[in-house]
């Protein structure tokens, strides 16, 4: 399963992690959010040995949205090391989302 990542645990969750994280900025009223929602709950828990998968609602959590320059929904960024080393806008099939991550990780 997914981690719920706020602008207060940000720090301790993404930045701070010894695996990769991927992020993704999401919002209620985001209609691709939804579906690439379950399809990274499923990724959790077929590759989540490999990188926390980290979901950030960006309207309650505006500070960390506004630092990594977040504006369209939603936005995938994978963390490593405490820095971003690939992102994403827009939603994509499970498989391409899945390439992605172990491409950039």
């Amino acid at each position: 399963m997914s981690v719920t990542v706020t602008d207060a645990t940000f720090q301790r969750d993404v930045l701070a992690s010894v695996k990769p994280v991927l992020v993704d900025f999401w919002t209620d009223w985001c209609a691709p959010c939804k579906p690439l929602g379950v399809a990274l709950d499923e990724l959790s828990s077929e590759i989540g040995d490999k990188v926390v998968i980290a979901k950030v609602n960006a309207e309650t959590s505006p500070g960390i949205t506004s630092k990594y320059g977040v504006r369209g929904f939603p936005t995938l960024l994978i963390f490593k090391d405490g820095q971003v080393a690939a992102s994403r806008s827009g939603a994509m099939p499970k498989n391409k989302l899945r390439e992605w991550i172990e491409a950039s990780i």
